[in-house]
């Protein structure tokens, strides 16, 4: 990286770590010193795939991102700008994790509130210790908590976010599809509304691998990405339907007593759903990890968080026939609605 560039860097982050001072939040400021280390170690994709250093397989790699990034401008409509033009090695493990909270009889998320992006349903840190340190001191307030690793994020638009390490463990569809995500939290971004964002990005990241995977020939790969797909949606179902019979519980009033047992068994229902459909799969046990956890609220925060809204964005896009251009002009006409308005329009 030359001498302007890391200034460029520094400046940013740098403004971004006053700001978090301003705020007299620690937290804020582990979030500026992240961004600032990852501003400082990436380096421009052409250059590290002409390095005689890089090794050929992360070379081939950053070469199918560079089409990826083109195609999300130039088919997508997604924004030309300089994020994913950069890479930085941020080891296997995941960049951020985020906490999740809930009360031990609510189904809602705890939120916390920032400048810029608004409330959301999570605390994400870029120190695994940090997240578990603050998901233990939920524990003990008896908040429900769960801490979950992310490969990738976005900053909006605020900085240029580079590939990432841990995003180049996946095929070359979950690939373009985060990548297709999260340009798409830079168009189109509703301040504390993280089930519209997400579902929003969601449907764009499998519109775009589908018009991606096509336009490359490989309608093998597409059949195979949307029976993975199938598998997402069936494990969706299941926790949105446990979710809702939790929400259900908790709002008989019950004696404690009785809530928690009647919580243990359908959680305990879950884990039996989830083997039933997963005989069917052939062996796939993706999400064996998620369900062999212990299971809370928290758990099923993100599966909420992401795919509630999805099916009513599906049949905006379906009334512009496909036309991308026209669904981000009603996608930010939706963001002007006030927050209850759209919730209900899109998410209920």
């Amino acid at each position: 990286m030359d001498i302007t560039s890391i200034a460029r860097s520094l400046g940013a982050a740098a403004a971004l770590a006053a700001a978090a001072l301003a705020l007299a939040g620690c937290y804020e400021l582990q979030a500026a010193c992240g961004q600032l280390a990852l501003s400082v170690r990436q380096r421009p994709i052409d250059a590290v795939i002409v390095d005689p250093a890089t090794a050929p397989a992360l070379r081939a790699q950053l070469a199918k991102v560079s089409g990826m990034r083109d195609f999300a401008s130039r088919t997508l409509a997604l924004p030309e700008n300089s994020s994913y033009r950069k890479y930085v090695d941020v080891g296997p493990d995941a960049v951020v994790w985020n906490v999740y909270a809930t009360a031990e009889f609510s189904v809602e998320p705890r939120r916390w509130c920032f400048p810029l992006v608004g409330c959301v349903p999570y605390r994400g840190y870029f120190s695994a210790a940090r997240a578990r340190r603050f998901a233990a001191e939920l524990h003990r307030q008896g908040y429900d908590v769960t801490v979950q690793g992310a490969a990738a994020y976005s900053t909006l638009g605020y900085f240029a976010d580079p590939v990432l390490s841990t995003m180049l463990g996946w095929s070359d569809a979950e690939l373009a599809g985060i990548i297709f995500h999260e340009l798409t939290h830079q168009l189109v971004y509703a301040p504390g509304d993280a089930p519209f964002n997400e579902a929003l990005a969601g449907l764009v990241e499998q519109e775009g691998v589908r018009r991606w995977l096509i336009a490359q020939g490989r309608e093998e790969e597409l059949a195979a990405h949307l029976r993975t797909r199938e598998r997402d949606l069936a494990v969706t179902r299941l926790m949105l339907q446990a979710r809702q019979r939790l929400a259900q519980l908790y709002a008989s009033g019950d004696e404690p007593a009785t809530l928690r047992a009647g919580k243990a068994g359908i959680f305990a229902d879950l884990r039996q759903d989830y083997e039933r459909l997963r005989e069917g799969w052939g062996g796939y046990a993706g999400y064996d990890r998620t369900f062999a956890a212990a299971l809370n609220n928290a758990s099923l925060l993100p599966v909420a968080t992401y795919d509630q809204c999805l099916p009513a964005l599906r049949r905006e896009l379906d009334a512009v026939h496909g036309d991308l251009r026209a669904f981000y002009a009603r996608a930010r006409e939706l963001k002007e609605l006030p927050a209850p308005q759209r919730d209900a329009l899109l998410c209920r």
